[in-house]
């Protein structure tokens, strides 16, 4: 039988930026999950409309527009505040001695250079990277896993 292997890849792909950046993997059916990966597909579904692209120029005049647009701004902060959720339930078992993650050596240099008025590790900042992580990791590395198993298909003979 034929099938698409796309969303098994994504959720793989997924799942491994989780436990790089949470230190945690989920389970394939757990709801956060599979809210978190829906709210970054249909975000990638969305950039390819002109709306979000001339957001990127003219953000003041596009806030009071209707569109696409919009939509793609409260999936985004709907992200955000699942990556906030993590990053505070870090900060209140973090161990500096034993950074598990990502998130854990981002908040042990927010610590290092917490006097410093020049520092760019903040928790926007962590929140940006972490997002930027998913966004771009997710989308890249599942589109070249799917290019790759259709090149293997289609030439079995380099196998």
């Amino acid at each position: 039988q034929p099938f698409n292997p796309g969303i098994f890849l994504i959720h793989a792909v997924s799942n491994i930026i989780c436990s790089i950046v949470f230190g945690d993997r989920f389970d394939y059916e757990d709801k956060k999950f599979l809210t978190l990966i829906n709210l970054l597909e249909e975000n990638n579904r969305l950039q390819n409309s002109i709306q979000p692209q001339l957001y990127n120029f003219f953000p003041t005049l596009m806030d009071y527009l209707p569109g696409p647009h919009q939509k793609l701004i409260q999936n985004t902060e709907k992200v955000d505040q699942f990556i906030f959720e993590i990053i505070a339930e870090h900060q209140k078992t973090l161990d500096p001695t034993c950074p598990r993650d990502f998130i854990d050596a981002f908040l042990n240099k927010m610590e290092q250079e917490k006097g410093s008025s020049y520092s760019e590790f903040t928790a926007e900042t962590l929140s940006r990277t972490t997002l930027d992580l998913f966004f771009a990791g997710t989308g890249t590395t599942s589109i070249t896993l799917r290019h790759g198993l259709l090149i293997l298909l289609k030439y079995p003979e380099i196998v």
